[in-house]
C-alpha cells in the first residue's frame, strides 16, 4: 500500500472539481441573431463531442417568413474552427461562411445549400459572426461589436 503524506481527502475532492470543471459538457449552446432587414432569424447551436478537447458539432437553423424553417449540419469544429461569418449578398441571400464550408439560404425554396467558395464572388455585407467572446461564451457578435475576421485558406 502506498501512502502519500500531507494529502488528505480534501485534495482528492479538489482534484475532482478541477478535473470536472475542465471537461466540456454536451449541453447545447445556442447563439441566435434576428436579421430584420432580411426577415430572418439565424441560430447556430454547438454541442461538445469530446469531454476534454475543443470539438463541437454545429447545427444551423434559419427561420423565415410564413413558417419557413431550414436546418443544416455544418462542418464540425475540430479545434478552434467553429467561427461562422454571416454575410448578406446584394441579391438579399444570406451566406454563412466557415473555415471549411459555405452555406447559402435560398428564400424561394426555404433551403440551405452547401456551395463552393469560388461561387461567392462579388460584394457582400458582413453582418457579424457566430463565435466565442472574450469570456469563451458561444454567441453572435455583430459587425458593430467586432470587425470581420477573414479565414486563412490553405
Amino acid at each position: 500500500m502506498i501512502l502519500v503524506r500531507g494529502r488528505g481527502p480534501g485534495w482528492g475532492l479538489i482534484s475532482l472539481v478541477l478535473l470536472l470543471s475542465a471537461c466540456n459538457n454536451d449541453r447545447p449552446e445556442p447563439a441566435e441573431v434576428e436579421l430584420p432587414s432580411a426577415g430572418l432569424r439565424l441560430n447556430v447551436t454547438r454541442v461538445a463531442t469530446h469531454p476534454f478537447l475543443s470539438r463541437y458539432r454545429l447545427t444551423l437553423q434559419i427561420e423565415g417568413p410564413q413558417g419557413c424553417s431550414a436546418t443544416a449540419e455544418l462542418f464540425p469544429d475540430t479545434g478552434y474552427a467553429g467561427r461562422r461569418n454571416v454575410y448578406q449578398q446584394p441579391s438579399g441571400a444570406i451566406t454563412v461562411l466557415g473555415q471549411y464550408d459555405a452555406r447559402v439560404f435560398d428564400r424561394i425554396s426555404c433551403s440551405i445549400r452547401l456551395v463552393e467558395f469560388q461561387s461567392l464572388v462579388g460584394q457582400s455585407i458582413f453582418l457579424g459572426a457566430f463565435d466565442v467572446d472574450a469570456q469563451k461564451r458561444w454567441r453572435f457578435l455583430p459587425a458593430s461589436m467586432r470587425p470581420e475576421r477573414s479565414f486563412d485558406k490553405h
